[in-house]
C-alpha cells in the first residue's frame, strides 16, 4: 500500500466511506493508518460519505476531527434543539 501511495504523490488519498455498514474501532485504527500514511507522503486525506454510526464513533473515540468528519450530536441534544 505505501509503494503505490508513494507513486501517485501527488493526488489526495481518497476513502469512501459510504459502503461500510458493519463496523468497530478497527474501522477507525485502518482509517487513522491511511491518513498517517497519507501525510507521510505529503498528500491531503479525505475521508468522503462517513456514514453517521461512523461519524458516532468517531465523536465517542474522540478521532472525528482527526478524519475530517464532524460527529453528530447526541441523541438527547439533537432532541433539544428540534
Amino acid at each position: 500500500m505505501t509503494k503505490g501511495l508513494v507513486a501517485e504523490s501527488a493526488a489526495p488519498l481518497i476513502v469512501d466511506a459510504a459502503a461500510l455498514q458493519s463496523f468497530d474501532s478497527s474501522a477507525l485504527a485502518v482509517l487513522l493508518e491511511c491518513r498517517r500514511l497519507a501525510q507521510a507522503s505529503k498528500r491531503p486525506f479525505v475521508l468522503r460519505d462517513p456514514p453517521p454510526r461512523l461519524k458516532q464513533l468517531a465523536g465517542l473515540y474522540g478521532v472525528a476531527s482527526l478524519l475530517g468528519i464532524d460527529s453528530p450530536a447526541p441523541a438527547s441534544a439533537a432532541a433539544q434543539t428540534a
